[in-house]
């Protein structure tokens, strides 16, 4: 049955104040966000919060987990797209990440934000996104060996770079910015980086 259907059952209040942190942590950050600023908007209680959620920290956790977790099924919609063809898949995923970087409400990546917000490194939240930035040079390093770069490391690397630089200029330029360019500039990194 679809959520939105009148017949639906409404949401439980843990889904309620995990949907509730998702907006306000994404878009305002997470230290500047309050639990009773996430419990008031999501229309529960104090306890409901803390019985769903030893702390901020771990709601902020589980915000960051559910984040990965729609990062790869976006990244894993552009590998799809080209099976075996890892400079497409990067390309693809980049276009995507440029045409979402037009959005008035994007911010970023909330990974990103938040490896930003929490400088300590043994900070849950900050290992969270840590995981996550690691698994994806491992995998831009992985791709770059497949599209036979003559350093895959560097090519991995580089492409990072345009991924994140995409995500941070993305909310100083908004509409206009960089990330527009992104995926070009991929294409022109890989074709250099693989000429022989």
């Amino acid at each position: 049955m679809p959520i939105n259907s009148p017949d639906a059952p409404p949401p439980r209040a843990k889904d309620r104040i995990r949907e509730t942190a998702r907006d306000l942590f994404y878009r305002l950050g997470i230290r500047a966000v309050g639990v009773e600023e996430i419990v008031s908007r999501a229309g529960v209680t104090k306890p409901s919060l803390y019985r769903s959620f030893q702390s901020k920290d771990d709601l902020a956790v589980a915000y960051l987990q559910d984040y990965d977790a729609r990062f790869w099924a976006k990244f894993n919609e552009a590998v799809d797209a080209h099976p075996g063809d890892p400079r497409k898949q990067i390309v693809e995923f980049l276009t995507r990440l440029g045409e979402r970087a037009r959005l008035p409400a994007y911010r970023g990546c909330g990974l990103t934000n938040a490896a930003v917000e929490y400088p300590e490194a043994e900070h849950p939240a900050r290992k969270v996104a840590e995981a996550n930035k690691t698994a994806l040079r491992a995998k831009l390093r992985q791709m770059a060996t497949e599209m036979g770069a003559r350093d895959a490391a560097r090519l991995g690397d580089g492409l990072m770079l345009l991924i994140e630089g995409s995500y941070a200029t993305s909310q100083l330029f908004h509409g206009e910015g960089p990330a527009s360019a992104a995926a070009e500039c991929a294409d022109h990194l890989i074709a250099a980086s693989t000429a022989r």
